[in-house]
């Protein structure tokens, strides 16, 4: 009989062994349940099917002890206990039966919770200003879209039907035991307040462990992180044998954390038994001397010593998944943290739609920083008539950069206004202001598809004549065509087998199939060689006639050719003029371009 027991209670996930471990705990438990509630809209039914199911799962915990008790004592009075036999047959096939419908629908509605919470956050997400993900690390934000989604979609499907079936449990034992014996209830009790006290000791040391546990495997995992990236550093200076020594010190005290934190929880289980089989005795001695007395029958007895197991166990276990649903609500708060962050500004409502650009572009006292504290432009004002070729020249941080990121709307202007054909920026429908510049950035950005499919990058209906052409201009279609499938060829890893010049060609042959109106190239010739930045300057010049361009550049030779050349220092306009009339000023563009090319 006590085998069919054990079956009646389901495995924790998470064992008596992670009792300690430090939890992080949400800020507002209440108010985040109900959002996430209501994010949960519309898999509402799914749950409740859920809670139902756990409700009946847990009915042969509490009324299978309570028949095998009613089964003995028709044994023992000598009378036919085949129906009470097949009744419990029949409860627990019943039991299995739901378990198995309850574990279908766990991994059905969990599934699908993760689709649409997942997809929830990504559409939040793309919906964000680059300020945002400056200001956050990538690798946070990965996390909050993959682990912390799994650890709430888990909660809510696992750990919350585990959690209902022991509180229906203890409910209903509770109920049966008190109505059978209250005597034998109290010594059953006393248990769980033992278990209780022994639970927080044994936590509030486990708790202290497991937090330096944590922290030295943060430490760890940073060592090998910085080795690994560094590893040709590191061979470099012949330091392979002091950074062997720093891993095994750091995996050394590790270690040391991990065992004393695991023997220590492993206290719990081992005094946890020693406690109910304690309670068993006491209650089997007590019964007995009731039994002898003519108090209590043995079919009570046999219910008894069932009930004790059963009400003991969730205890624990229930402080533990309680644990982990706090941890999932605090995973539910930071994913919430995105949905509450403000998105890109929405069109003014009576947005200008773009017909027809011709690319005068006019800066009127911007001012501007990433910080306000801080202005990285202060008061810049500058006239781009249709056609210019401008070069953006000056120091790092002088605010190069920046006036891009404007220019493209990628930030607003904290001060003053940028015109477009005489009208602000802020007054365009974004989506079709953008599609107005072609842009390389120093950044590039491939993507794990074909070449063909990261030239024609936004322009995915675009024929493959008209890619190879973009190339051609831009000086890639040389080491395109020597590529194992050319055009075909999937780029892994973000084009980790180009090397850095190849992958900057690609980014501009895919701004010369765009062909927009406004050209921007941001350090667009900074990762070549001298060779290659010939034939991209003889490119740009290809490129840029005839169309608004702005070009960034720290080699000072590839932007001679440009109509006007803006020299910013400071975020304010230091120098403006073509080359030979900075050149014949002899200011900072001068000494700037001097010692550059040494003539």
């Amino acid at each position: 009989m006590s085998d069919k027991r054990d079956v009646s209670l389901p495995p924790v996930r998470e064992g008596m062994a992670n009792r300690g471990k430090p939890v992080e705990k949400p800020k507002d438990m209440r108010g985040t349940l109900r959002r996430l509630w209501s994010l949960c809209r519309g898999h509402g039914r799914g749950l409740g099917w859920i809670m139902l199911l756990s409700a009946l799962a847990s009915a042969s915990s509490v009324f299978s002890p309570f028949l095998i008790g009613r089964t003995i004592n028709s044994i023992d009075g000598g009378l036919s206990a085949v129906w009470l036999i097949a009744l419990l047959a029949g409860l627990y096939v019943s039991d299995w039966l739901v378990r198995f419908i309850q574990q279908y629908f766990m991994a059905s509605i969990g599934q699908r919770l993760i689709l649409h919470i997942r997809g929830t956050l990504f559409d939040a997400m793309k919906s964000l200003p680059l300020a945002y993900f400056d200001r956050h690390r990538h690798g946070e934000l990965m996390s909050r879209l993959t682990n912390d989604v799994d650890n709430i979609s888990t909660t809510i499907s696992d750990s919350l039907s585990q959690l209902m079936i022991y509180v229906f449990t203890i409910v209903g034992v509770l109920a049966i035991m008190l109505i059978s014996n209250v005597i034998l209830t109290l010594i059953s009790c006393s248990t769980v307040v033992l278990i209780f006290i022994l639970t927080r000791v044994i936590t509030v040391r486990t708790r202290k462990l497991y937090k330096q546990q944590q922290s030295l495997l943060g430490r760890l995992n940073g060592q090998i992180e910085e080795s690994i990236s560094g590893l040709s550093l590191v061979k470099a200076y012949s330091r392979e044998s002091a950074m062997i020594r720093e891993f095994e010190d750091c995996n050394e005290q590790y270690c040391t954390a991990a065992t004393s934190a695991a023997i220590t929880s492993g206290y719990l289980m081992p005094l946890t038994s020693v406690i109910n089989n304690l309670s068993y005795l006491t209650i089997a001695v007590v019964s007995g001397i009731m039994a002898a007395r003519g108090g209590i029958d043995v079919g009570v007895i046999s219910s008894f010593l069932l009930y004790s197991k059963q009400f003991s166990r969730p205890f624990v276990d229930i402080a533990n998944i309680y644990n982990n649903f706090q941890s999932a609500v605090a995973g539910a708060e930071r994913v919430f943290e995105i949905l509450d962050e403000q998105p890109e500004p929405e069109d003014v409502a009576d947005a200008v739609p773009i017909t027809r650009i011709r690319g005068d572009i006019e800066l009127r006292n911007v001012t501007f920083g990433y910080g306000k504290e801080n202005p990285v432009l202060k008061n810049v004002s500058l006239t781009v008539p249709a056609g210019t070729r401008v070069a953006i020249v000056g120091p790092t941080g002088a605010g190069k950069t920046t006036i891009i990121n404007l220019l493209t709307r990628f930030y607003d202007v904290d001060g003053g206004e940028i015109l477009l054909d005489g009208v602000d920026l802020r007054s365009y429908r974004l989506r079709d202001l953008r599609r107005a510049f072609g842009v390389v950035l120093q950044d590039t950005s491939l993507f794990g598809v074909t070449v063909r499919e990261n030239i024609a990058y936004g322009s995915e209906e675009t024929a493959l004549e008209a890619v190879r052409s973009s190339a051609v201009t831009a000086g890639a279609d040389a080491f395109i065509s020597r590529l194992p499938q050319e055009y075909e060829t999937v780029l892994d890893g973000g084009g980790s087998s180009l090397s850095q010049g190849e992958r900057q060609l690609v980014t501009i042959a895919r701004a010369v199939l765009v062909d927009a109106p406004i050209l921007i190239l941001d350090e667009a010739t900074s990762s070549v060689d001298t060779m290659t930045e010939q034939k991209i300057r003889a490119a740009i010049l290809r490129l840029t006639a005839g169309r608004t361009s702005f070009i960034i550049a720290h080699r000072l030779s590839t932007i001679r050719d440009s109509d006007v050349i803006v020299l910013l220092q400071n975020g304010e306009i230091a120098e403006m003029g073509n080359h030979g009339e900075l050149m014949s000023l002899g200011g900072l563009y001068a000494e700037m371009y001097l010692t550059q090319t040494g003539n």
